[in-house]
């Protein structure tokens, strides 16, 4: 019993100690922790987003991680969509306001180009391949969009001011019209944030 009490009595005691130690840390310990955290948070390698439709229903989880020789890997898993083909872009602003997910602006075009793979002006940073849903609802796909990083201080980060968003579209992309590739209404939106 003595033995049970001395060795609870020695564990109280380190336990008290390692508490006064942890409490007694200055402030430059702490300081430089917090500049470590902001280092390692500006160091984003991946980030997970999830997509809503118009009803606020999640409909799929893109997985956005960068690439080690640049750009961004996006797959996107998803179910309960319309059937089809269907268009997919960054959008400029981290904003999904149902059920037209207009606030989430044009596509994310930080170079000033027109828009679509086919035009020899094109294609904006944000305009990504199209997806195709199967008769189910679901969608499982990979997409490279190499214009784009999730490294803050990249010139093309989709971590900037306004945010950035990833859209689905009702129709397929024609990666040539004006301005948007003449994809249709906006089903599915969610924000890039991490």
């Amino acid at each position: 019993m003595i033995k049970k009490l001395s060795i609870s009595l020695w564990l109280l005691c380190s336990l008290i100690i390692v508490v006064a130690c942890q409490e007694t840390t200055d402030d430059s310990d702490q300081k430089e922790l917090s500049e470590e955290a902001v280092e390692v948070a500006s160091e984003i390698d991946h980030v997970i987003v999830e997509l809503m439709n118009e009803h606020g229903r999640p409909v799929a989880i893109a997985t956005l991680v960068e690439n080690p020789e640049g750009g961004v890997k996006i797959t996107l898993d998803g179910e309960n969509l319309p059937p089809g083909e269907h268009g997919f872009h960054i959008h400029d602003r981290g904003e999904c306001t149902p059920p037209d997910f207009e606030s989430a602006g044009g596509h994310y075009n930080p170079t000033n180009s027109l828009h679509g793979f086919d035009d020899p002006e094109g294609p904006h940073a944000g305009d990504l391949e199209n997806i195709t849903v199967k008769e189910d609802g679901s969608v499982f796909v990979e997409l490279d969009a190499p214009m784009v990083s999730l490294k803050r201080d990249h010139e093309n980060t989709l971590f900037t001011e306004e945010g950035t968003s990833l859209i689905i579209h009702a129709d397929p992309d024609d990666y040539i019209s004006q301005p948007a590739g003449n994809a249709g209404e906006r089903i599915a939106c969610g924000v890039i944030g991490q």
